[in-house]
Order: structure tokens, then C-alpha cells, then sequence
């Protein structure tokens, strides 16, 4: 044990100090300047909504070049593809079991106190700590609503879903505009930074540009957003292409309101006319991509503005989405659910002349893997908690030439009751199959296997057909189970 044990650590120690001389060259050398980060999150874009991917029909030139420019990792999920949870993995690098968000933070998920724990140590500490000034503009979605609620329209039904975030819950944000989750894009409503509870305001522009031109102001620093000589990072965080669909500029939607409906109904996996799910994708596609336009327009627009303040060369920019959305596919409304579309998000990482640019088919990503990952990259593996649940695969980001993942591991639709954790779904995906078990509402379990090589869009189940496939997986399944401590049952 104590041989492993050593190994291991000198393994870790190499990796390390490959990527330091990496970044920073010889000891001897001058210190250099620490990078910025800027991350920019979306919310319920699916993987597959991007123009390079060539497989729909969506306009996104400014990403497209982005990618080109970027590790562009094409198997990358949100573990658990809905808000809360997947926010919480990004943050913490923790599993939900162990950061207690295996749920949607809202009033119904409150009395079990999912939310973003006040100890959590979120890497956006781990900067903090080391010197860095740090921004965050638009959703969180980490903190349970409490009564009275804060009196907007989303907190007036059955559930309450928007809460503002005190000082004390920000994690090491010093910079702050923003909003628990409000989904009305076309006036959207933001606490600043040193707003009280009562003191929010709404904004008269679509969400995107208005939290762009935020971002552009604190990096531009003109009226002292941030502290100059500081390192810095940067959350944007843009709600959209989240529904309300209906809710994007009208430039963006005449993008495609002569484009014939049909030529955007290709995949085998829509639903037929005349079905619920099939009338409400043919309803919204083209609201959808027009948002994904949009954003498109902004991101290019925040990407500019990096390099007119030549920040460019030193700033890691990340752009991920927090989950995809099936929009009807599959018979699903959008997400939560085992499907790709759900699942499989957009993840790209540039830093000039440390990453090398280049699209990665193979490397199965998951959403914990981002904490300790970017800590690496940024020379601060040191001050990784041991909480975190991930290894850093900072060495692959790099050149594609370090360990990677052998499998990614899915969970989701898991009631907000602490007592009821043995529900929703969990499952393992791999480079040529995904399993998942889906526990119905009488108890039951139902196994699905799918071959995503043979059937991209997951027509067939091949469950009861390749028992030896499924054992296999089951077994590393249950391995993952016991090890994140995760009661769901599977027999």
C-alpha cells in the first residue's frame, strides 16, 4: 500500500511540475503574471446545437471560431442535466450526494436544505484566497427561496423559485449582478453588488446583451468594477436558450422565419405532427435557435471586447452550458432525462499558446472535472480541497497527451425529499454505450443500453439483448454508487 501510495504521489508531483515548467518555463525564469478566467455559462443549449458540429441547422459564426481556437471537448455531459445540480458540480468539483444539491434549489427542495452549502469551498474561493478579484453577472440558481418570497412573478405559484444571494453565500465573488433564476429574458431583474434584499431592479433589454455589456464594464474597469492590479475571473452566466423560448429579439428570430420548418426536423428522434411532443418542438425550434443566434452575437461581442482590452492572450475562456434540452425529442420536454440531448453540452477551452486548439471526439468529460482541472492549469493544484470528487485532466486540456476518463456517470430527476433519494435515474456512459436504470413510480426499475455508435439518437434499447455488455457496465455502475454514497438501488 505504502509503494501505491508513493507512486501515486510522484505521478502527481511529474504531472504537476510538467505543467508548471509548462506554463511558466524554467525555475529560474521571472515569475509571470497569473492568467484571468473568464467562464461563460448558458443554460439548456444542447451539445449538438453548434455550427461546426454540422449536425442542425444553427447559425453560430463567433463560436465557430471560438472553436477553432479552443479544446473543444465533443463527449462532454452534464452529469445531472438540470440547473441546480450541474451549477453545484461545476463549482464545488463534488458529486451531489456529497454537495447536497441532487435536486432543483426551490421552495419544495428547502426544508431539506438543497443549496449551495455556506462551507462549500467553490474554486472562485480557492482564487479568492490566492489574490484574485472575482466577478459574477446573471443566474445562480444556489440559494432555496425563504419566505416572505422575493415578490416576482416566478415566486407566486405553488413553488418559489428566485432568492437573493447575501454577501455571506457568494463564495468569493466581490463583484455581483445578478439573479437567483427568473426566466422573463426580455426584462430580466438583477441585485448589485451591494443591494439589500428589497432593492432589486428590472432591466428593459434582452438578458444576453444587457449582461455583456456588465461583463464588458468590468473588464474594461472604466468606473472601478473591479480592483485594478489584481488577477481576475469572471462568471457570465446567460439564462437563455432556456425557456421562455418566445422571449429573444426579433433580429434574431427573422434568422430563421423563412427557413422551412422542415429542413429543421431532420433527426429520426422528433416526435411526428399532430403528437404533443412533435406539435411543441415544431412550435418553438426556431425561437430556440434564434436565442442560440443570439448568444452567438454576444459571446462574439464579449470576445472582442478581450481582445480591443488585450486580455486576450492571458485569459482562459471557457464556454459550457449547464445542460441540453430535448425541446420535445424523445418524447421529453427538455431536460433531466437519460437522452444526448439532455445530456451533451458544449464545452471549449482557449488559453493562447498553452492550449493547444483542436477537436477532441474521445475525451469523456464531466462536469466535476472543471474545478480541478482549471486549478491546475492556473499553477494552484496545491490548493485543491480533498473534498473535490474529480482528478484534474489539466495535462490532456493541454496537448491531449495526459490521462483521460474511461467513462462519465449520469443521475438526475431525483425528488427534492431527503427521504426519497432512491428515485430518478442513474447511469454510466462510455465511449460506445450508455446504461442507465430509470426507478418508475411504483418502484420499479427499467433498464436501458444503448449502442452510440450504432444508434446516435437512441431509437433501440439493446437492455435485454446484451447481457454481458450490461453486466460489465452495472458492475463499474455500482462501483460509482457506493463510492459517492448514493442509495439508489437498482434491483
Amino acid at each position: 500500500m505504502i509503494v501505491k501510495i508513493n507512486a501515486a504521489f510522484a505521478n502527481a508531483s511529474a504531472t504537476a511540475a510538467l505543467i508548471c515548467c509548462f506554463f511558466f518555463g524554467p525555475l529560474s525564469a521571472q515569475k509571470q503574471t497569473p492568467p484571468n478566467v473568464l467562464l461563460i455559462i448558458t443554460d439548456q443549449w444542447r451539445g449538438q446545437a453548434l455550427g461546426f458540429e454540422n449536425k442542425e441547422r444553427v447559425q453560430t459564426p463567433n463560436l465557430d471560431a471560438f472553436s477553432r481556437q479552443s479544446f473543444v471537448a465533443q463527449q462532454m455531459v452534464a452529469n445531472y442535466p438540470v440547473c441546480s445540480p450541474s451549477r453545484a458540480m461545476l463549482f464545488t468539483g463534488e458529486y451531489p450526494m456529497k454537495n447536497h444539491v441532487y435536486s432543483n434549489v426551490n421552495s419544495a427542495s428547502a426544508p431539506d436544505s438543497v443549496q449551495l452549502k455556506t462551507d462549500a469551498v467553490c474554486w472562485s474561493d480557492v482564487l479568492k484566497a490566492n489574490g484574485y478579484y472575482n466577478g459574477y453577472i446573471g443566474k445562480w440558481h444556489l440559494d432555496s427561496p425563504h419566505q416572505p418570497y422575493i415578490p416576482t412573478s416566478n415566486n407566486i405559484g405553488k413553488v418559489a423559485w428566485n432568492e437573493w444571494t447575501p454577501p455571506n453565500r457568494r463564495h468569493g465573488f466581490d463583484y455581483w449582478y445578478a439573479y437567483g433564476t427568473y426566466d422573463e429574458h426580455l426584462r430580466p431583474m438583477y441585485w448589485s453588488t451591494n443591494a439589500s434584499r428589497d432593492s432589486f431592479h428590472y432591466v428593459d433589454e434582452w438578458g444576453p446583451t444587457h449582461e455583456v455589456d456588465k461583463a464588458l464594464g468590468f473588464l474594461e474597469n472604466k468606473h472601478g468594477e473591479r480592483a485594478g492590479g489584481k488577477p481576475f475571473s469572471l462568471v457570465v452566466s446567460i439564462n437563455p436558450p432556456h425557456s421562455g423560448y418566445e422571449q429573444v429579439p426579433a433580429k434574431y428570430y427573422d434568422l430563421y422565419r423563412d427557413v422551412p420548418l422542415e429542413s429543421l426536423l431532420k433527426a429520426p428522434d422528433i416526435p411526428a405532427a399532430g403528437t404533443t411532443w412533435g406539435d411543441f418542438y415544431r412550435k418553438y425550434i426556431r425561437y430556440y435557435y434564434a436565442a442560440i443566434a443570439g448568444i452567438d452575437d454576444q459571446v462574439g461581442r464579449l470576445l472582442k471586447g478581450l481582445d480591443q482590452l488585450k486580455l486576450s492572450d492571458n485569459t482562459i475562456v471557457i464556454f459550457v452550458a449547464d445542460h441540453g434540452n430535448c425541446l420535445g425529442r424523445h418524447d421529453e420536454e427538455s431536460k433531466n432525462n437519460i437522452y444526448e440531448e439532455s445530456l451533451r453540452i458544449p464545452f471549449m477551452i482557449r488559453w493562447p499558446g498553452h492550449i493547444t486548439p483542436r477537436y477532441d471526439s474521445v475525451f469523456l468529460g464531466s462536469m466535476a472535472n472543471v474545478y480541478p482541472s482549471l486549478l491546475t492549469l492556473m499553477g494552484l493544484q496545491q490548493k485543491i480541497p480533498a473534498s473535490v470528487d474529480s482528478k484534474s485532466y489539466a495535462a490532456y486540456w493541454l496537448n491531449g497527451k495526459g490521462d483521460k476518463p474511461a467513462e462519465q456517470y449520469i443521475l438526475g430527476a431525483i425528488l427534492s425529499t431527503n427521504a426519497r433519494k432512491n428515485s430518478g435515474f442513474r447511469g454510466i456512459r462510455t465511449a460506445d454505450y450508455k446504461l442507465a436504470y430509470v426507478k418508475k413510480k411504483n418502484g420499479g426499475v427499467t433498464g436501458y443500453l444503448f449502442d452510440l455508435k450504432k444508434d446516435p439518437f437512441e431509437l433501440n434499447s439493446i437492455y435485454a439483448t446484451t447481457p454481458v455488455i450490461v453486466e460489465q457496465l452495472t458492475v463499474s455502475l455500482k462501483k460509482w454508487l457506493k463510492k459517492t454514497n448514493d442509495p439508489f438501488s437498482i434491483e
